[in-house]
């Protein structure tokens, strides 16, 4: 329903919306080019610009950021949620889901500055200007931060429409940038055209942010600069576009002439090359140094007539990441386990290389159920002290903070002990399948528990009292990167620690498993179409599936995901791979 309300209203839209255009409103821009066209379109978007305060956006996203093209329900049309070929994963209703506070996506939506306030010192009129602040859901918002635009290789963070967080690699840049979805890459492009252009003069006030440039023209850092004309020419002006450009100007009197006439682009700031050229494979692709659940990959670069922005690493067939340099650690493996690697070539223009030699590894030899990922002994702790105070050494390549914490206890021999604190790791690679931990209570008190925390959920509790206890949680089983967190609840209860040690886990080596010999099978795979078929016995009494990616992230549950049929719609998942885990089976599926 969705892609037929939208081609029923395409031609309509196109044909209403620029007849909208004020007559003569681009008077004398004709004949112009390059900084010359630029400077006059400034003066065209200055005049008329009414600033109606920061408040007064709330307002003005009534009429300009409303749904009428996708589901056309008149919700907030929001870019970092916005599923355009599927159903959303929330909607926000224009007044009621006004952020306020947010700890998840889908809580409430705010004023999302394309071009980040801090630049420019929060000063006005950039600061309520319509033309760039777009309503969108807070936590993606506040995980987009102030980071430029840019393509992303691996992300550290995936919004439930596919935008992204994660190193750079867009040519010439490699910090942190946040990647919005293919539908709304051209919109992000021509946001900040818009603003490099209303606000040339002031430019050079502003901080760069890794993305502004410090005078008129071009007005943009060269790497962002291309990778938005490439955004612009890939993703064209929409009818959704024009119909918000139009209620903008109805709003605040300015337009953003990039989407009236995208000619003006090209005319500025030239037409970006295309590359269709393939970068060379990398070479000498070769398997070293295994641990437990890690092994090290190093290869010859590949090379590219443009630039090499990263390399696609495959784990027995399967995509695991995207890294920009020549070596790597594969974590999150099984003991005792052979795997085979390759890796895939790739430039910023999206072409691929053949495939890389493939190498094999083998992982050690670790405990039952998961590799041995690491031990904590707290011998490096501070010197001894009977103070309480926040505590801090490293270990192992981990690094731990105690709070209220001293340091003059033992167990086997030293021991951290915590009396209103906490203690946390720094990120810990392999995820963790079971954890052990000895505690016991100090000078007086009554008996009680510890929280044990992993990425700041709770997991499971730890008895102490004044006997020495040496305690297992099992079957934590969260894969990635973690962080483990003990918290001592009580304000007064004195508590060492001593001895703690984790086993890793990892869902890339879930196969398809059964616990009553039921067959289960997913297919195509890859999957076309967001269509992921399911062949198994019983299947309609099964009563939730779940889609995790390979970082253990849950992507979403469906209660009686087969009573209707044997399908199930993917909405939309961007292209990666994932588990599809049902009752008592799971599997891994690829989407292209």
């Amino acid at each position: 329903m969705k892609r037929i309300l939208f081609s029923f209203l395409l031609s309509f839209a196109f044909i209403s919306a620029f007849a909208q255009i004020p007559v003569g409103y681009y008077d004398g821009t004709t004949g112009l080019t390059g900084a010359a066209l630029k400077s006059k379109l400034k003066q065209i978007i200055t005049n008329g610009h009414q600033d109606h305060g920061y408040n007064g956006l709330w307002t003005g996203y009534q009429t300009t950021d409303r749904d009428t093209f996708y589901e056309n329900d008149n919700t907030i049309l929001d870019i970092y949620s916005e599923n355009p070929t599927g159903t959303d994963p929330y909607n926000f209703t224009y007044g009621t889901n006004q952020c306020g506070s947010y700890n998840s996506e889908g809580d409430c939506y705010n004023r999302e500055h394309i071009v980040p306030q801090s630049l420019f010192n929060e000063g006005f009129p950039m600061k309520s200007d319509i033309n760039f602040i777009r309503p969108t859901d807070g936590k993606v918002n506040g995980m987009r931060s102030n980071y430029p635009f840019g393509k992303v290789g691996s992300a550290s963070y995936t919004s439930l429409n596919g935008s992204k967080l994660g190193n750079s690699v867009s040519p010439g840049y490699s910090g942190i940038v946040f990647e919005p979805i293919d539908a709304f890459k051209g919109d992000v492009a021509r946001m900040i055209l818009y603003f490099v252009t209303r606000y040339e003069t002031q430019l050079s006030g502003f901080s760069s942010g890794d993305m502004l440039g410090g005078s008129a023209f071009p007005g943009l850092q060269t790497w962002e600069l291309n990778q938005l004309l490439a955004w612009n020419t890939a993703d064209p002006v929409s009818p959704v576009e024009i119909t918000r450009n139009n209620a903008s100007y109805n709003y605040q009197g300015n337009r953003n002439p990039f989407i009236d006439n995208p000619a003006f682009v090209d005319q500025i700031w030239g037409t970006p090359t295309v590359d269709t050229q393939a970068p060379t494979a990398a070479t000498n692709l070769a398997a070293s140094n295994p641990t437990s659940n890690s092994i090290s990959l190093s290869w010859t670069a590949g090379t590219d007539n443009v630039a090499v922005t990263g390399y696609d690493i495959y784990v027995n067939g399967v995509f695991y990441a995207t890294v920009s340099g020549t070596t790597t650690v594969v974590s999150g493996l099984n003991p005792s386990s052979t795997y085979s690697f390759y890796i895939i070539t790739k430039d910023a223009a999206g072409n691929s290389a053949p495939q890389s030699n493939t190498t094999t590894g083998t992982t050690l030899a670790g405990q039952a159920g998961g590799g041995s990922c690491g031990t904590e002994n707290f011998e490096n702790i501070p010197p001894s002290a009977s103070g309480y105070a926040t505590q801090t050494w490293t270990n192992n390549s981990i690094t731990w903070i105690a709070t209220d914490a001293r340091t003059d206890q033992t167990i086997t021999n030293k021991a951290i002990a915590i009396r209103h604190g906490s203690l946390t790791s720094s990120t810990i690679s392999g995820g963790i399948q079971s954890l052990t931990v000895k505690t016991q209570l100090k000078f007086t008190g009554t008996d009680d528990t510890f929280n044990l925390e992993v990425n700041g959920v709770v997991v499971g509790t730890i008895p102490y009292s004044a006997t020495v206890a040496t305690t297992t949680i099992n079957n934590i089983n969260v894969s990635g990167n973690v962080v483990i967190t003990l918290t001592n609840n009580s304000t007064s209860n004195r508590v060492a620690i001593d001895d703690l040690s984790w086993t890793c886990f990892s869902t890339l080596g879930t196969a398809e498993t059964t616990k009553d010999k039921t067959s289960f099978t997913v297919y195509p795979n890859p999957v076309k179409n967001n269509e992921l078929f399911v062949k198994g016995e019983n299947l309609n009494k099964v009563s939730k599936a779940t889609i995790y990616d390979l970082s253990g992230k849950l992507i979403e549950t469906i209660a009686n995901p087969f009573k209707n049929s044997n399908k199930i719609n993917l909405k939309g998942l961007t292209k990666g791979n994932y588990i599809l885990k049902t009752d008592n089976n799971s599997a891994k599926f690829i989407v292209e």
